[in-house]
């Protein structure tokens, strides 16, 4: 295998070890009955109550930046310095993948089938049942732990119902999203006040 296919492979391969470490985090961390006080937990909780909250940029540049520092050592010696550069770059940049990728599933109505997919996914793991679908960018691990829930229509709690869901002249789920997601709890702005 020559250089660049070989560090192509680490590349690949940090970046199914972030994959994991997603999956781990979220659900081990996240939702953790054991350690619920831990930083990621509480930041995480905070983020299902209140919908659009999520931990500032700079944190989380800064676990980059303690991942990055953490792993690189080890990385290099044990897999050379080309190899385990290659290793911790797909980690890394997998991570910064995962964190845009999360954001945008909450903050807009997503373009393309992934997209779309992926925001149903996770907003199963956030409105349905949060002890399912703790990938955020893949179902991988939730099928190898038997946590996969397959996303049905998916009911939005109206105090978090997202701009890009609802219809600002009526407060109702735009209709292009109607077949996914429907509005729950609150009083329906289209209801006869009567």
């Amino acid at each position: 295998m020559n250089g660049t296919v070989s560090i192509l492979v680490a590349a690949l391969l940090g970046a199914l070890t972030w994959s994991f470490l997603e999956y781990a985090i979220h659900r081990w961390l996240g939702h953790s009955k054991v350690a619920p006080k831990n930083p990621f937990g509480v930041d995480h909780i905070r983020h299902h109550v209140e919908g659009g909250y999520f931990s500032p940029t700079w944190k989380k540049c800064l676990v980059g930046l303690v991942f990055t520092g953490v792993l690189a050592v080890p990385a290099v010696l044990g897999l050379g310095t080309a190899l385990g550069l290659g290793y911790v770059g797909g980690l890394i940049a997998f991570y910064a993948t995962y964190e845009l990728l999360h954001r945008l599933e909450h903050v807009t109505a997503g373009v393309g089938p992934y997209a779309r997919w992926a925001r149903r996914h996770h907003f199963t793991h956030h409105f349905t049942d949060a002890r399912k679908n703790h990938g955020v960018t893949s179902p991988l691990w939730d099928l190898v732990f038997g946590t996969y829930q397959a996303p049905s229509t998916i009911q939005v709690p109206r105090k978090l119902g997202m701009p890009w869901l609802l219809d600002p002249a009526t407060g109702t789920v735009r209709a292009a999203y109607a077949d996914s997601f429907v509005l729950k709890g609150g009083r329906d702005p289209e209801a006869n006040p009567s």
